[in-house]
Protein backbone atom coordinates (compact mmCIF):
# COMPACT_ATOMS: atom_id res chain seq x y z
CA UNK A 1 0.00 0.00 0.00
CA UNK A 2 1.53 3.36 -1.12
CA UNK A 3 2.56 5.48 1.39
CA UNK A 4 -0.26 8.28 1.14
CA UNK A 5 -2.79 5.42 2.25
CA UNK A 6 -1.62 5.12 5.08
CA UNK A 7 -1.98 8.34 5.81
CA UNK A 8 -5.31 8.88 4.55
CA UNK A 9 -6.41 6.02 6.81
CA UNK A 10 -4.21 7.50 9.90
CA UNK A 11 -6.12 10.76 8.99
CA UNK A 12 -9.66 8.83 9.10
CA UNK A 13 -10.70 10.18 5.39
CA UNK A 14 -12.50 7.76 4.56
CA UNK A 15 -14.70 8.51 7.69
CA UNK A 16 -14.28 12.17 7.40
CA UNK A 17 -14.31 12.64 4.08
CA UNK A 18 -17.74 14.28 4.25
CA UNK A 19 -17.67 16.31 6.78
CA UNK A 20 -16.62 19.42 7.01
CA UNK A 21 -15.08 21.38 10.35
CA UNK A 22 -18.61 22.17 12.42
CA UNK A 23 -19.60 19.11 11.01
CA UNK A 24 -16.80 17.10 12.31
CA UNK A 25 -17.17 19.01 15.71
CA UNK A 26 -20.57 18.26 15.66
CA UNK A 27 -19.18 14.07 15.42
CA UNK A 28 -16.61 14.87 18.37
CA UNK A 29 -19.03 16.28 20.43
CA UNK A 30 -21.67 13.34 19.71
CA UNK A 31 -18.52 10.82 20.52
CA UNK A 32 -18.15 12.67 24.06
CA UNK A 33 -21.55 13.24 24.66
CA UNK A 34 -23.07 9.69 23.91
CA UNK A 35 -20.05 7.78 26.20
CA UNK A 36 -21.45 9.94 29.07
CA UNK A 37 -24.97 8.39 27.96
CA UNK A 38 -24.11 5.02 27.70
CA UNK A 39 -22.86 5.04 31.37
CA UNK A 40 -26.31 4.47 32.69
CA UNK A 41 -28.92 4.42 29.78
CA UNK A 42 -28.53 0.74 28.67
CA UNK A 43 -28.91 -0.89 32.71
CA UNK A 44 -31.23 2.52 33.09
CA UNK A 45 -34.06 -0.22 33.38
CA UNK A 46 -32.03 -2.62 35.67
CA UNK A 47 -31.45 0.47 38.60
CA UNK A 48 -35.27 1.12 38.41
CA UNK A 49 -36.00 -2.11 39.25
CA UNK A 50 -33.11 -2.95 41.62
CA UNK A 51 -32.70 0.54 43.44
CA UNK A 52 -35.60 2.10 42.95
CA UNK A 53 -37.62 -0.90 43.58
CA UNK A 54 -39.97 -0.14 40.18
CA UNK A 55 -41.79 -3.62 38.37
CA UNK A 56 -41.26 -4.01 34.97
CA UNK A 57 -44.88 -1.95 34.55
CA UNK A 58 -43.65 0.58 36.83
CA UNK A 59 -40.05 0.68 34.53
CA UNK A 60 -42.62 1.10 31.49
CA UNK A 61 -44.16 4.15 32.95
CA UNK A 62 -41.02 6.04 33.69
CA UNK A 63 -39.89 5.47 30.09
CA UNK A 64 -43.17 6.39 28.98
CA UNK A 65 -43.04 9.99 30.64
CA UNK A 66 -39.48 10.06 28.86
CA UNK A 67 -41.37 9.69 25.61
CA UNK A 68 -43.99 12.36 26.94
CA UNK A 69 -41.22 14.44 26.64
CA UNK A 70 -39.65 13.90 23.89
CA UNK A 71 -43.05 13.77 21.78
CA UNK A 72 -43.98 17.62 23.30
CA UNK A 73 -39.85 19.22 22.84
CA UNK A 74 -39.22 18.85 19.09
CA UNK A 75 -41.80 21.23 17.55
CA UNK A 76 -40.94 24.44 20.14
CA UNK A 77 -37.17 23.06 19.15
CA UNK A 78 -37.89 23.44 15.58
CA UNK A 79 -39.96 26.69 15.73
CA UNK A 80 -36.17 28.02 18.08
CA UNK A 81 -33.84 26.25 15.54
CA UNK A 82 -35.42 28.30 12.41
CA UNK A 83 -35.81 31.81 14.44
CA UNK A 84 -32.72 31.74 16.26
CA UNK A 85 -29.12 30.49 16.07
CA UNK A 86 -29.17 26.64 15.53
CA UNK A 87 -25.82 26.78 17.22
CA UNK A 88 -27.29 27.64 20.63
CA UNK A 89 -30.09 25.80 20.61
CA UNK A 90 -28.27 22.61 20.58
CA UNK A 91 -26.22 23.43 22.74
CA UNK A 92 -29.43 24.13 25.13
CA UNK A 93 -30.23 20.83 24.32
CA UNK A 94 -26.80 19.29 26.12
CA UNK A 95 -27.02 21.92 28.86
CA UNK A 96 -30.70 20.75 29.95
CA UNK A 97 -29.82 16.97 30.13
CA UNK A 98 -26.61 17.95 32.12
CA UNK A 99 -28.71 17.66 35.28
CA UNK A 100 -30.44 14.70 34.73
CA UNK A 101 -28.10 11.91 36.14
CA UNK A 102 -27.46 13.59 39.12
CA UNK A 103 -31.04 13.80 39.64
CA UNK A 104 -31.47 10.20 39.04
CA UNK A 105 -28.91 9.87 42.00
CA UNK A 106 -30.54 11.46 44.43
CA UNK A 107 -33.61 9.10 43.72
CA UNK A 108 -35.03 7.02 46.85
CA UNK A 109 -37.95 5.37 44.88
CA UNK A 110 -39.15 5.30 41.29
CA UNK A 111 -41.73 8.16 41.34
CA UNK A 112 -38.84 10.28 42.28
CA UNK A 113 -37.01 9.88 39.17
CA UNK A 114 -40.23 11.09 37.35
CA UNK A 115 -39.09 14.69 37.22
CA UNK A 116 -35.59 13.16 35.48
CA UNK A 117 -36.96 11.14 33.54
CA UNK A 118 -39.04 13.75 31.86
CA UNK A 119 -36.06 15.99 31.58
CA UNK A 120 -33.93 13.24 29.95
CA UNK A 121 -36.77 13.26 26.99
CA UNK A 122 -36.26 16.84 25.99
CA UNK A 123 -35.24 16.98 22.84
CA UNK A 124 -35.21 20.74 22.41
CA UNK A 125 -31.92 20.25 20.44
CA UNK A 126 -32.15 17.70 18.04
CA UNK A 127 -34.51 19.16 15.25
CA UNK A 128 -31.52 22.29 15.51
CA UNK A 129 -28.72 19.24 15.44
CA UNK A 130 -30.68 17.66 12.24
CA UNK A 131 -31.62 20.81 10.65
CA UNK A 132 -27.80 21.96 10.99
CA UNK A 133 -26.49 18.79 9.22
CA UNK A 134 -28.97 18.79 6.77
CA UNK A 135 -27.86 22.40 5.88
CA UNK A 136 -24.36 21.78 5.94
CA UNK A 137 -23.92 18.00 4.12
CA UNK A 138 -23.76 17.92 0.55
CA UNK A 139 -27.55 16.99 -0.70
CA UNK A 140 -26.04 14.29 -3.24
CA UNK A 141 -24.25 12.68 0.46
CA UNK A 142 -27.06 13.64 2.54
CA UNK A 143 -27.80 10.15 3.89
CA UNK A 144 -23.93 9.29 4.82
CA UNK A 145 -23.28 12.01 6.21
CA UNK A 146 -26.07 12.14 8.83
CA UNK A 147 -25.22 7.96 9.53
CA UNK A 148 -21.62 9.46 9.72
CA UNK A 149 -21.82 11.29 12.74
CA UNK A 150 -24.41 9.19 13.92
CA UNK A 151 -21.54 6.39 13.62
CA UNK A 152 -19.89 8.89 16.07
CA UNK A 153 -22.76 9.09 18.53
CA UNK A 154 -22.21 5.23 18.49
CA UNK A 155 -18.86 4.89 18.58
CA UNK A 156 -18.83 6.72 21.79
CA UNK A 157 -21.52 4.23 22.87
CA UNK A 158 -19.29 1.10 22.17
CA UNK A 159 -17.00 0.75 25.74
CA UNK A 160 -19.58 3.00 28.01
CA UNK A 161 -22.29 0.61 28.85
CA UNK A 162 -19.60 -2.04 29.76
CA UNK A 163 -17.96 0.71 31.54
CA UNK A 164 -20.68 1.81 33.31
CA UNK A 165 -22.01 -1.89 34.23
CA UNK A 166 -18.25 -2.16 35.80
CA UNK A 167 -18.66 0.89 37.65
CA UNK A 168 -21.87 0.50 38.83
CA UNK A 169 -20.91 -2.98 40.11
CA UNK A 170 -17.71 -1.98 42.29
CA UNK A 171 -18.37 1.75 42.93
CA UNK A 172 -22.53 2.12 42.96
CA UNK A 173 -24.88 4.06 40.46
CA UNK A 174 -24.17 7.32 42.49
CA UNK A 175 -20.53 7.47 40.32
CA UNK A 176 -21.67 6.14 37.22
CA UNK A 177 -24.63 9.48 37.11
CA UNK A 178 -21.75 11.66 38.10
CA UNK A 179 -19.18 11.19 35.21
CA UNK A 180 -22.24 10.74 32.85
CA UNK A 181 -23.05 14.68 33.62
CA UNK A 182 -19.71 15.81 33.16
CA UNK A 183 -19.50 14.13 29.83
CA UNK A 184 -22.83 16.03 28.86
CA UNK A 185 -21.13 19.51 29.78
CA UNK A 186 -17.63 18.76 27.77
CA UNK A 187 -20.06 18.18 25.09
CA UNK A 188 -21.90 21.42 25.34
CA UNK A 189 -18.33 22.90 25.59
CA UNK A 190 -17.53 21.46 22.19
CA UNK A 191 -20.80 22.07 20.42
CA UNK A 192 -19.94 25.82 21.18
CA UNK A 193 -16.91 25.83 19.04
CA UNK A 194 -18.71 25.03 15.82
CA UNK A 195 -19.77 28.08 13.48
CA UNK A 196 -23.47 30.08 13.68
CA UNK A 197 -26.09 28.61 11.68
CA UNK A 198 -29.57 30.31 11.02
CA UNK A 199 -32.17 28.98 8.48
CA UNK A 200 -31.84 31.38 4.89
CA UNK A 201 -34.88 32.32 3.61
CA UNK A 202 -34.35 32.36 -0.13
CA UNK A 203 -36.10 35.46 -1.99
CA UNK A 204 -36.40 32.78 -4.52
CA UNK A 205 -38.62 30.51 -2.56
CA UNK A 206 -42.20 31.49 -2.37
CA UNK A 207 -43.37 29.56 0.68
CA UNK A 208 -41.88 28.30 3.64
CA UNK A 209 -43.55 25.39 3.43
CA UNK A 210 -42.99 22.51 0.89
CA UNK A 211 -45.13 21.86 -1.87
CA UNK A 212 -48.10 19.77 -1.28
CA UNK A 213 -46.78 16.29 -2.51
CA UNK A 214 -43.77 17.14 -0.61
CA UNK A 215 -46.08 17.53 2.65
CA UNK A 216 -48.52 14.51 2.28
CA UNK A 217 -44.82 12.80 1.54
CA UNK A 218 -43.44 13.98 5.32
CA UNK A 219 -46.51 13.18 6.80
CA UNK A 220 -46.32 9.54 5.11
CA UNK A 221 -42.90 9.10 6.77
CA UNK A 222 -44.14 10.70 9.65
CA UNK A 223 -46.41 7.76 10.12
CA UNK A 224 -44.33 5.04 9.35
CA UNK A 225 -41.70 6.36 12.31
CA UNK A 226 -44.29 6.73 14.41
CA UNK A 227 -45.11 2.41 13.80
CA UNK A 228 -41.70 2.10 13.77
CA UNK A 229 -40.65 3.48 16.83
CA UNK A 230 -43.50 1.91 18.56
CA UNK A 231 -42.60 -1.50 18.09
CA UNK A 232 -38.78 -0.48 18.37
CA UNK A 233 -39.20 1.27 22.26
CA UNK A 234 -42.23 -2.13 23.39
CA UNK A 235 -39.00 -3.94 23.53
CA UNK A 236 -35.96 -1.47 23.95
CA UNK A 237 -36.66 -1.35 27.86
CA UNK A 238 -37.06 -5.00 28.08
CA UNK A 239 -33.73 -6.00 26.62
CA UNK A 240 -32.01 -5.84 29.54
CA UNK A 241 -34.37 -6.64 32.33
CA UNK A 242 -34.77 -10.17 29.63
CA UNK A 243 -31.45 -10.37 29.88
CA UNK A 244 -31.17 -10.10 34.18
CA UNK A 245 -34.48 -11.92 34.66
CA UNK A 246 -34.56 -15.09 32.14
CA UNK A 247 -30.47 -15.87 31.17
CA UNK A 248 -29.69 -14.46 34.67
CA UNK A 249 -27.12 -12.25 33.64
CA UNK A 250 -25.26 -10.08 35.91
CA UNK A 251 -24.95 -5.33 35.08
CA UNK A 252 -21.42 -6.10 33.67
CA UNK A 253 -22.23 -8.57 31.07
CA UNK A 254 -25.22 -7.08 30.73
CA UNK A 255 -22.99 -3.86 29.72
CA UNK A 256 -21.07 -5.60 27.60
CA UNK A 257 -23.83 -7.05 25.42
CA UNK A 258 -25.05 -3.36 25.56
CA UNK A 259 -21.38 -2.18 23.99
CA UNK A 260 -22.09 -4.81 21.70
CA UNK A 261 -25.41 -3.27 20.12
CA UNK A 262 -23.89 0.03 19.72
CA UNK A 263 -20.92 -1.80 18.08
CA UNK A 264 -23.31 -2.60 15.69
CA UNK A 265 -25.00 0.77 15.08
CA UNK A 266 -21.74 2.35 14.62
CA UNK A 267 -20.41 -0.44 12.35
CA UNK A 268 -23.65 -0.83 10.36
CA UNK A 269 -25.15 2.95 10.41
CA UNK A 270 -22.00 3.68 7.94
CA UNK A 271 -23.11 0.74 6.00
CA UNK A 272 -26.83 1.76 5.82
CA UNK A 273 -25.88 5.26 4.86
CA UNK A 274 -24.51 4.19 1.44
CA UNK A 275 -27.43 2.15 1.07
CA UNK A 276 -29.42 5.15 1.38
CA UNK A 277 -27.30 7.01 -1.01
CA UNK A 278 -26.16 4.86 -3.43
CA UNK A 279 -29.93 3.34 -4.03
CA UNK A 280 -32.81 4.69 -1.55
CA UNK A 281 -33.45 5.88 2.06
CA UNK A 282 -36.10 4.32 2.19
CA UNK A 283 -33.92 0.92 1.48
CA UNK A 284 -32.15 1.97 4.49
CA UNK A 285 -35.14 1.85 6.92
CA UNK A 286 -35.88 -1.03 5.61
CA UNK A 287 -32.88 -3.00 5.88
CA UNK A 288 -32.29 -1.47 9.71
CA UNK A 289 -36.19 -2.82 10.22
CA UNK A 290 -35.34 -5.76 9.04
CA UNK A 291 -31.98 -6.44 11.46
CA UNK A 292 -34.15 -5.57 14.35
CA UNK A 293 -36.57 -8.57 13.67
CA UNK A 294 -33.79 -11.21 13.04
CA UNK A 295 -32.11 -9.88 16.07
CA UNK A 296 -34.44 -10.36 18.07
CA UNK A 297 -35.63 -13.83 17.04
CA UNK A 298 -32.30 -14.54 17.46
CA UNK A 299 -32.16 -12.71 21.01
CA UNK A 300 -34.92 -15.00 22.33
CA UNK A 301 -34.26 -17.95 21.13
CA UNK A 302 -30.61 -19.02 22.60
CA UNK A 303 -29.31 -18.55 26.03
CA UNK A 304 -25.42 -18.45 25.51
CA UNK A 305 -23.27 -15.15 25.81
CA UNK A 306 -21.91 -15.70 22.08
CA UNK A 307 -24.86 -15.85 20.27
CA UNK A 308 -26.57 -13.46 22.38
CA UNK A 309 -23.31 -11.20 21.32
CA UNK A 310 -24.30 -11.88 17.65
CA UNK A 311 -28.08 -10.74 18.45
CA UNK A 312 -26.48 -7.96 20.29
CA UNK A 313 -24.37 -7.14 17.05
CA UNK A 314 -27.82 -7.06 14.88
CA UNK A 315 -29.51 -5.01 17.27
CA UNK A 316 -27.58 -2.18 16.54
CA UNK A 317 -29.21 -0.79 13.47
CA UNK A 318 -32.78 -0.24 14.49
CA UNK A 319 -30.79 2.82 16.71
CA UNK A 320 -29.78 3.99 13.53
CA UNK A 321 -33.32 4.69 12.92
CA UNK A 322 -33.25 8.08 14.13
CA UNK A 323 -30.39 9.71 12.40
CA UNK A 324 -32.35 8.21 9.05
CA UNK A 325 -34.97 10.11 9.92
CA UNK A 326 -33.16 12.92 9.94
CA UNK A 327 -31.53 12.41 6.28
CA UNK A 328 -35.50 11.70 4.95
CA UNK A 329 -37.07 14.62 5.34
CA UNK A 330 -33.81 16.94 5.73
CA UNK A 331 -33.61 16.21 1.89
CA UNK A 332 -37.13 16.69 1.47
CA UNK A 333 -38.40 20.03 3.65
CA UNK A 334 -37.24 23.78 2.71
CA UNK A 335 -34.23 25.24 4.21
CA UNK A 336 -36.57 28.25 5.91
CA UNK A 337 -38.32 25.50 7.63
CA UNK A 338 -35.93 22.73 7.42
CA UNK A 339 -36.18 22.29 11.26
CA UNK A 340 -39.44 22.55 12.18
CA UNK A 341 -40.40 19.92 9.63
CA UNK A 342 -37.22 17.57 10.76
CA UNK A 343 -39.48 17.70 13.88
CA UNK A 344 -43.10 16.65 12.69
CA UNK A 345 -41.55 13.00 12.31
CA UNK A 346 -39.53 13.18 15.90
CA UNK A 347 -42.94 13.97 17.31
CA UNK A 348 -44.81 11.25 15.39
CA UNK A 349 -42.30 8.94 16.17
CA UNK A 350 -41.90 9.72 19.95
CA UNK A 351 -46.40 9.41 20.05
CA UNK A 352 -45.43 6.28 18.82
CA UNK A 353 -43.37 5.13 21.91
CA UNK A 354 -45.28 7.20 24.66
CA UNK A 355 -47.57 4.10 24.96
CA UNK A 356 -45.04 1.17 23.64
CA UNK A 357 -42.91 0.72 27.16
CA UNK A 358 -46.11 0.67 29.45
CA UNK A 359 -47.90 -1.58 27.13
CA UNK A 360 -44.68 -3.51 26.72
CA UNK A 361 -44.29 -3.55 30.40
CA UNK A 362 -47.67 -5.40 30.92
CA UNK A 363 -47.11 -7.88 28.55
CA UNK A 364 -43.61 -8.72 30.03
CA UNK A 365 -45.46 -9.71 33.32
CA UNK A 366 -47.85 -12.02 31.63
CA UNK A 367 -45.18 -13.54 29.73
CA UNK A 368 -41.29 -12.43 29.65
CA UNK A 369 -41.55 -13.62 25.70
CA UNK A 370 -44.64 -11.91 24.71
CA UNK A 371 -43.80 -8.25 23.53
CA UNK A 372 -40.74 -9.73 21.81
CA UNK A 373 -42.27 -12.37 19.86
CA UNK A 374 -45.13 -9.23 18.92
CA UNK A 375 -41.90 -6.98 17.72
CA UNK A 376 -40.88 -10.05 15.06
CA UNK A 377 -44.54 -10.28 13.64
CA UNK A 378 -45.14 -6.52 12.91
CA UNK A 379 -41.47 -5.88 11.93
CA UNK A 380 -41.55 -7.40 8.46
CA UNK A 381 -45.02 -5.45 7.86
CA UNK A 382 -42.71 -1.88 8.29
CA UNK A 383 -40.00 -2.98 6.62
CA UNK A 384 -42.17 -4.08 3.29
CA UNK A 385 -44.28 -0.40 3.89
CA UNK A 386 -41.52 1.92 3.58
CA UNK A 387 -40.70 0.43 -0.24
CA UNK A 388 -43.77 1.48 -0.80
CA UNK A 389 -44.87 3.63 -3.79
CA UNK A 390 -46.45 6.43 -1.69
CA UNK A 391 -42.86 6.62 0.34
CA UNK A 392 -40.60 6.66 -2.74
CA UNK A 393 -38.31 9.46 -2.92
CA UNK A 394 -37.61 11.88 -4.30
Amino acid sequence: MPANRYKSLLKLDFLFKDLNRDLKLVFLSDVVGAFGDGLYYFILPLYFRTELKATPTEVGILFSVLCLAAALTPFPGGILADKYDRKKVMVLGWLLWTPVPLIFSMAGHWTQALPATFMYGVLIGSPASSAYIATSAQKERMTVTFTTISFGWWLGYIFSPALGGYLSTFFGMRTVFFLASVFYTLCALVLSLISSQHAVKSPTQPSLSPTPFKRKKILLWALLFGAIMFVETLVRPLVPQFLEDVFLLDNFRIGVLGSVTFLGSAVLALCLGRIGDRWRKAGAVSVATIFCCISTIILISFNNLPTLALASFMMGPSYVIWSLMGAVTGSIAPEASRARWISVPLTAAMIGAFFAPYLGGLMYESWAYGPFIFSIIITPTLAVLALTKPLKEI
